[in-house]
């Protein structure tokens, strides 16, 4: 009962500190002049990021011994899988579900540029991590140099990203600042102090989530990878999820689904980049099922994104049986 109370806690802190990361990165990208790709596809996708990023690198780094290597890998894998299925599936029913409160309806109406670079990115680079964990050991310089390109490929990512004009409707309606109610322009130190504050819950949040599922799973006898893979990216992917939802509910698609798409460039290059450097990256069939899986959701949506200029929301849904398929194959034990 104990796990089960700190969970409700844990969800509350998440929310909370999701709005407040929203309403903060929003008034961040106003100050610097930013693009509204750039603010959600770099700025909010790699803050909410953390958490998530956290957990591999400490399972990694100070676990090496038991499960550590399985729950690295686990969670290494699992952020694409979730964003790539489930996210998508969750911002595609906020479209349904706030339909008459959004401005285009079900319409979704997000920045073509910044979810064909996004989408396309990770399919390649997420891709040459696949390719890279089906290699034997001995051709181990080969993993080192595919993780160099993919670090490379995310720098070159946030240039493209940051060096763009910024897009906003200048006379559009900003939110007003939670740390600076009082000022029209909030100063910068009040912004970044909020930003700061909604990042450390997002992170205290999320570890204690983490950890109170992890007691209830441990009860029922769950195998780290599965926990790994499933149940801890549904509790770092929170972030990104209540935020999206937030923006769509607002009728910016560009944040919302940039929030995810860039979420999914960072968790398919950098993270991925970090497990090769780290393990001897030897994918098991789950592994690859899930990350196939992930791949096969983007390129989906990738695909009609060309064909129409723009994704909609019954593709966003249709995401979300890409890991219904990933949780039947488990639990059936077809995959192990």
């Amino acid at each position: 009962m104990n796990s089960i109370a700190f969970l409700l806690i844990s969800l509350g802190i998440i929310l909370l500190a999701a709005e407040l990361f929203v309403n903060g990165v929003e008034w961040l990208g106003k100050l610097f002049n930013l693009s509204e790709g750039a603010v959600g596809s770099v700025l909010a996708a790699v803050g909410t990021a953390l958490p998530e990023t956290i957990i591999p690198i400490i399972a990694l780094l100070f676990n090496r011994e038991s499960d550590g290597h399985a729950i690295g890998i686990g969670a290494i894998l699992g952020a694409p899988l979730m964003l790539a299925t489930l996210a998508m599936f969750v911002t595609g029913a906020a479209v349904i579900i706030f339909r008459r409160k959004r401005i285009n309806g079900t319409k979704v109406v997000a920045d073509y540029s910044t979810m064909s670079r996004d989408l396309g990115f990770f399919i390649i680079v997420f891709t040459a991590a696949v390719l890279a964990g089906t290699l034997p050991p001995e051709l181990r310089h080969w993993q080192l140099i595919i993780a160099g390109f993919m670090v490379f490929s995310y720098i070159w990512y946030v240039y493209e990203m940051l060096t763009q004009e910024r897009d906003l409707d200048e006379e559009s309606e900003m939110p007003v600042c939670y740390f600076a109610r009082k000022y029209e322009n909030p100063p910068l130190y009040r912004v970044t102090i909020q930003v700061l504050l909604a990042l450390t819950l997002i992170i205290v949040g999320a570890n204690l989530f983490v950890n109170s599922v992890s007691d209830v799973a441990a009860y029922y006898g769950i195998h780290a990878f599965v926990l790994s893979i499933i149940i801890t990216p549904i509790a770092t992917e929170l972030p990104e999820k209540f935020n999206s939802v937030i923006w769509i509910s607002r009728s910016k698609d560009t944040l919302a689904l940039g929030n995810i798409t860039g979420a999914m460039v960072f968790q398919s290059s950098l993270i991925p980049a970090l497990g090769i450097f780290l393990t001897d990256w030897q994918l098991t069939s789950s592994a690859l099922v899930s990350a196939i899986l992930a791949i096969s959701a983007a390129a989906l949506l990738y695909i009609e994104l060309v064909a129409k200029k723009h994704v909609s929301a019954t593709m966003l849904l249709i995401s979300g049986i890409f890991y219904i398929v990933f949780l039947v194959a488990v639990f059936q034990k077809i995959i192990v």
